[in-house]
C-alpha cells in the first residue's frame, strides 16, 4: 500500500504570503506603464547622488 496517497490533497504554495509594496496596480506603478530606459538612468543617477551625498555629509 502507497501510504503517501492517503489524506487529503495538499494545497498549492505557488501564491506569495503578502502582496509587494511595488506590485502592479499601485500608485507606485500603474497598469500600462512601463519606465523608458532614459527614465530608469535618472532615477538612478539621482539615487547615486543622493548616497554620496549623505555619505560626504558623515
Amino acid at each position: 500500500m502507497d501510504y503517501g496517497k492517503t489524506g487529503a490533497p495538499k494545497k498549492g504554495n505557488n501564491t506569495p504570503k503578502h502582496s509587494e509594496h511595488n506590485a502592479f496596480g499601485t500608485s507606485k506603478t500603474p497598469y500600462g506603464r512601463k519606465e523608458t530606459k532614459a527614465e530608469l538612468l535618472a532615477r538612478m543617477k539621482a539615487a547615486a547622488q543622493a548616497l554620496k551625498a549623505q555619505t560626504r555629509d558623515e
